[in-house]
């Protein structure tokens, strides 16, 4: 279902479940953060190296919501997920433990928030490390717009996610519909063509709005 308004570009983006963000809500996030007493608590866990879940609203909706149906869903085995640092560090054990799990970051840093099979490796060389119609779910958040920038990777980095993915395949991009991080942008990659958009049941919408002050949104396909 495609649930995009005809008119200018911040009318698409914006599909009316979120408030428009302003400077001032942006610092009162700021404050919030910082004077949330589990701030404290949860720097201890990761000191600690428990699981540190955040605060945000788009990581409670990735948490709470789309990580719970995917992992309950049957067809769904195979799963990567894509962009590591210490706040995904607990995925697997928390999320995705009796599934086979692998995470994909080109940073050689993050190798130690991935999962036990995790491959360092920029997501356009996705077919290099795995062959067409591994995965049954692929999970690609916070990358474009931080490193994947330029059209043509772009390009080749989700073409590579459809190549990868099993047929019927599920393919979830996490992204911030702000100007500066929506670089080339996503409505003229020509591969995001080749998926079909998928209503995502718990949100009801393909396409989602966090209340964040980055905007950060998720689209939902299927192959």
């Amino acid at each position: 279902m495609d649930n995009e308004r005809p008119g200018s570009r911040e009318q698409q983006v914006y599909l009316g479940n979120a408030r428009l963000p302003t400077a001032a809500s942006g610092r009162s996030a700021l404050v919030r953060l910082l004077t949330d007493p589990g701030f404290a608590v949860r720097a201890v866990r990761y000191a600690l190296g428990l699981p540190v879940r955040m605060a945000t609203e788009d990581r409670r909706v990735l948490e709470q919501l789309i990580f719970p149906f995917f992992r309950d869903l049957a067809e769904v085995h195979n799963v990567l997920f894509v962009g590591c640092d210490w706040y995904t560090k607990h995925y697997q054990r928390t999320f995705f433990r009796a599934k086979n799990y692998w995470t994909l970051d080109f940073n050689p840093a993050a190798r130690r928030f991935g999962a036990a099979q995790h491959v360092q490796a920029p997501l356009e060389q996705l077919t290099r490390h795995f062959p067409a119609g591994t995965f049954d779910l692929i999970v690609c958040n916070g990358v474009y717009g931080f490193g994947l920038d330029a059209p043509a990777q772009c390009e080749a980095a989700f073409e590579q996610c459809h190549l990868c993915l099993a047929p019927n395949g599920y393919f979830v991009l996490g992204w911030n519909a702000i100007p500066a991080r929506d670089p080339v942008p996503l409505a003229q990659i020509a591969a995001l063509d080749r998926f079909q958009k998928f209503t995502f049941a718990p949100l009801g919408t393909w396409r989602y709005l966090t209340e964040t002050s980055y905007r950060h949104t998720y689209d939902f396909y299927r192959k």
